[in-house]
Parts: structure tokens; C-alpha cells; sequence
């Protein structure tokens, strides 16, 4: 390292010493600076930046707030106080943990109450509960010792097992007293005794008429073929229902029967089962079905005159019975009723038909004029309680409404000739009690009887006309004959009743008469009844 010397500059030649030093300084400057230069101009520049295009929208979104150029730190800059940097202010959640407890935020450290000889204070319980909060209430609890035992408990000591006796040693070895073997061989001999004893006595009680038997039971299948009877009640007899009649109060009324015709509820029946109820409106009417269902039955309309009726239930999908015709019956076909007689519900009864188109005339009940119509005699057993029931036949469609029966006496039962009215002219009549609550009948105008025995013409014979009346306006007179109506012979006045019935209101049919021994025929314009 060179030193300048120590020159005055008072003394003489001290500028000449000075100058020449500055010379040399800047001598050595410029070459310094030469090099630098040399160095820099073999040295390669930096690349120029590529900078694209920034998006306006992304812009928008990335970029600084308004008002901010340089870094985001100078935004959350730390808090200053008397120009020292201080941290933010710790989370309320962390601050409320680890903060000191109140009334000792000027202490720093505490000795602990142990030191002191204070007593510490009891921590507080998690729950003051009967229950274990953190437990679940189904689990079973259980008492039982530590999972591990401690090694200083004592294990008891186990017994070795003692050696078994052998028979010989028992007898032979004097392990056992005699006496015990002795009381032993007693006690068994007493027990075989008493066992001899009681089967003797069971042996010698009994005789040769009880013990055991071997029965033999057969499993041969039943067989229910389409068309069986049982087939066919399986299939009706829900369609078929109970009909009781009586006043709320009354100790008794009546029961009858009836046919679900319409799966809106409408049921038909005789009119004599619900001529109570048409007379009091205090009566009710309660249908009971096969399952036991029962419900109230309101009354649609009833016709005296052909005793039918037709009642409503409100009933959701009920069993309705197919509806066949009766005019396709033939004598001896097969049929079955179905009622509840002497209210026995839902009993069948199997037979055949014993005759087609007989004219019945039933008493009224309660003082009611007497009923004809024309009914199928069948001699299936019909009984009181099948009035208003089904008589069906060998395919379980309703050909027929069983109404009356012959009886022996005035009470009897069943002696194999019952009727039924015609499936054909029951639905009739119940299409027009439910359309209109009401039927009109075809009239003739007439009152008539039957002809006497020995007559030299049978027939109907006419007691009076009734003035103006359809018979009166065709010249028909007090004691003519009427021997037919239309093609349909009339050999009675219950025939005439039906034959005239069989017609509709407005009609007009051929009247075949006999007067004085003569024969004729008049034109007869039928009005209503």
C-alpha cells in the first residue's frame, strides 16, 4: 500500500508535490474505467419481456383495488405504536382460550395453592345428572372386575380333583360304610316294587273294550268341478245378502233376503220382507253381508202388486250376481237357492225346476190385497227368511227371486214346491223402482173370477167393467168368458192378471171372449193401473 507523504504545503515545492499526486489519481481512474467498459461490451444484454394483452374483464376481477399500486402487504401494514411495529390482535376464539383469568391479568406467575398450603378448589362435575350424557341410554350395563388384575393379588389355590372310586374299591375296600351299601340296595328294591306294582294295577283295570287304535284316515282330494254346486255357491253366496227389519226399541222384526243386482249398491228383494219399513220411516233395514259387514239399506221403491223392491248400500266393489235369462229355462234344469232361512245366512239349497209360467196368488201380509204373478216352481227347499234370496242356475246366474212357498199348515216349512218370479220380469220391474221409485202396470179394467167347475167354457169370467174404462170402450160386458189375451191362454183370473201384466201400458192386444156359446174377438187398448 503507498502512502503520500507528509508535505506541507506552506513549505516551497509542495504544489509541484501535490500535483503531480492528483495526476497520478486520475490516471488510474481512467484506466479503471476502461476496463469496466471493455467488460461490458463483452457481456450480452438481458431479453427483452414479452408482455400480452391482460383480458379487461380478468383485469377487472385480479387485479389491485382502486387506489393501490404497489403490494398488497401495504394494506394489512402492522399496527405502530411510538414507532415500534406490533402484531395483529390474535383471534377472539384463541384470545378467550389462552388469556389469563380475570382478576389476574397483572400476574405473571402464580405459586400453585399446593405450595401455599391452600386448598384448591373442586373442579365443578361435567353433568349433575343421574345419567351418563355421553353413554347410550339401550346399552346394557355391567359390573364386573378390573380388565387387569394386580400382581400382588392372590390367586386361590385350586384342589386337585380326588381320585374316583372304582366298584370294587366301594365294595371290597372299605371306602363305604356296609350299612350305606346296604340302605341303598334297600331303596332300589322298594322303587322296582312299587313300578311292578302300579303297572299290575293299570294291566289288571283295564278291559278289552279301551286302549289304543289305529285309525286309518284317507286324503283323497275333493272334487270341485266348474259347475259343481259347491262351485257355484263359492262364487254367489257373497252376492247374497241378509235383510233384518225391525224398530229401533221393538224386541223383534223381520228377516229376509236379498240379491246385489248393480255395483252401485242397489239390492233387489220381495216387497213383503220390507213392507214395514215402507209404512213406518222409523223402520230400518240392515244388509249383512257373508263376511259379517253390516250396513244400513236405504229403501228405492216397492210394488205391492208384484212384490218386489229394490234397497240401496253404500258399499265400495261389492259382489254382484251375473243376471241370466229365465225364459232359456227348461223343466228340469238345475237350480240352486240361496237365502237366509229362519236366518240362517247364506244357506243353499240344490233342486230342479218342477214347472215354468204358474200363476201364483199369495195372501198380502198386514192386511195387504193378495199378490199374483207368474213364478218358476222349483223344489228346492225354500224356507221363511228366503223371500227376497237368489235361485240361480247350473252356470250361477239369477233366473230367479224366491218369493212364496207351499206349506202343509199355515207355519210349516219346506215340502219341495217353492216359486220364484222370473229373472226376466223381476229386472224389469227393479229398473223401472229404480229409475222412477215407482211401476205401472198394464189394466184392463176389469174385475173377474174363475170359472166354476163344469162349465162348458174355462176361462175368466167377468164380474163387473168399470164404466170408461179399456174393456168398457172395446164392448166387453158382465159375464163374458175371456179365454185369451193376445196368444197366451187364460184359464183362470190369475192367469188373466199375468197375461194382461205381461203387456205394456198403451197397448194394444186381441181379446178372445165367449158369450151366450159364441166366440169373438175385440181389441182391447190397455191403460195403466
Amino acid at each position: 500500500m503507498m502512502t503520500e507523504p507528509n508535505v506541507n504545503p506552506e513549505q516551497p515545492g509542495a504544489r509541484e508535490a501535490e500535483a503531480r499526486t492528483e495526476a497520478r489519481t486520475e490516471t488510474q481512474a481512467g484506466a479503471a474505467a476502461q476496463a469496466q467498459a471493455q467488460a461490458e461490451a463483452d457481456r450480452l444484454g438481458p431479453r427483452p419481456l414479452a408482455r400480452p394483452a391482460v383480458d379487461p374483464a380478468q383485469a377487472a376481477v385480479f387485479g389491485r383495488p382502486q387506489g393501490v399500486d404497489g403490494a398488497f402487504d401495504q394494506l394489512y401494514s402492522p399496527q405502530k405504536t411510538n414507532g415500534v411495529n406490533l402484531a395483529p390482535p390474535a383471534p377472539e376464539s384463541l384470545a378467550e382460550a389462552f388469556r389469563r383469568p380475570p382478576g389476574a391479568e397483572g400476574v405473571l406467575l402464580e405459586r400453585p395453592r399446593e405450595a401455599t398450603g391452600e386448598v384448591p378448589d373442586a373442579e365443578p362435575p361435567l353433568w349433575t345428572g343421574t345419567r351418563d350424557p355421553w353413554r347410550d341410554p339401550g346399552a346394557a350395563a355391567v359390573l364386573a372386575g378390573p380388565a387387569v388384575a394386580a400382581d400382588d393379588e392372590a390367586q386361590p389355590a385350586k384342589r386337585p380333583p380326588g381320585a374316583l372310586l372304582s366298584l370294587p374299591e366301594v365294595l371290597f375296600g372299605r371306602r363305604v360304610q356296609p350299612k350305606a351299601l346296604v340302605l341303598l340296595g334297600v331303596v332300589a328294591l322298594l322303587v322296582g316294587a312299587v313300578g311292578g306294582l302300579v303297572g299290575w294295577w293299570v294291566a289288571d283295570t283295564g278291559t278289552e273294550l279301551t286302549g289304543s287304535a289305529t285309525i286309518a284316515e284317507a286324503e283323497a282330494g275333493k272334487e270341485r268341478p266348474a259347475g259343481s254346486v259347491a262351485e257355484i255357491a263359492k262364487r254367489v253366496a257373497p252376492a247374497v245378502v241378509s235383510l233384518e227389519v225391525f224398530k229401533p226399541g221393538a224386541e223383534s222384526g223381520e228377516q229376509g233376503s236379498g240379491v246385489m243386482i248393480d255395483p252401485q249398491g242397489y239390492i233387489l228383494t220381495n216387497e213383503h220382507v220390507i213392507a214395514s219399513a215402507a209404512a213406518d220411516p222409523g223402520v230400518k233395514v240392515t244388509a249383512v253381508f257373508i263376511d259379517g259387514t253390516r250396513t244400513e239399506a236405504k229403501l228405492v221403491g216397492g210394488d205391492q202388486k208384484t212384490d218386489l223392491a229394490v234397497v240401496k248400500v253404500n258399499v265400495t266393489n261389492p259382489t254382484v250376481l251375473q243376471v241370466g235369462k229365465s225364459a232359456d229355462l227348461q223343466v228340469g234344469d238345475t237350480v240352486m237357492a240361496i237365502g237366509s232361512p229362519l236366518a240362517l245366512q247364506n244357506s243353499v239349497t240344490a233342486g230342479i225346476v218342477s214347472a215354468l209360467n204358474r200363476p201364483i196368488t199369495a195372501g198380502g201380509d198386514n192386511g195387504a190385497p193378495p199378490v199374483t204373478y207368474e213364478a218358476i216352481q222349483t223344489d228346492a227347499a225354500i224356507n221363511h227368511g228366503n223371500s227376497g234370496g237368489a235361485l240361480v242356475d247350473s252356470t250361477g246366474a239369477l233366473v230367479g227371486i224366491n218369493s212364496s212357498i207351499r206349506s202343509a199348515g199355515a207355519d210349516g216349512g219346506s215340502i219341495g214346491i217353492g216359486f220364484a218370479i222370473p229373472s226376466d220380469y223381476a229386472i224389469k220391474i227393479a229398473k223401472a223402482l229404480i229409475k222412477d221409485g215407482k211401476v205401472q202396470h198394464a189394466d184392463i179394467g176389469i174385475n173377474a173370477s174363475s170359472t166354476v167347475a163344469g162349465s162348458s167354457t174355462m176361462g175368466a169370467q167377468v164380474k163387473n167393467v168399470a164404466p170408461g174404462g179399456p174393456a168398457a170402450n172395446a164392448g166387453i160386458k158382465e159375464g163374458d168368458v175371456i179365454t185369451k189375451i193376445g196368444n197366451r191362454l187364460v184359464r183362470d183370473s190369475a192367469e188373466l192378471t199375468v197375461a194382461v201384466r205381461a203387456h205394456d201400458v198403451g197397448e194394444v192386444v186381441p181379446v178372445s171372449l165367449a158369450r151366450d156359446g159364441a166366440s169373438f174377438v175385440v181389441d182391447v187398448t190397455l191403460a195403466s193401473d
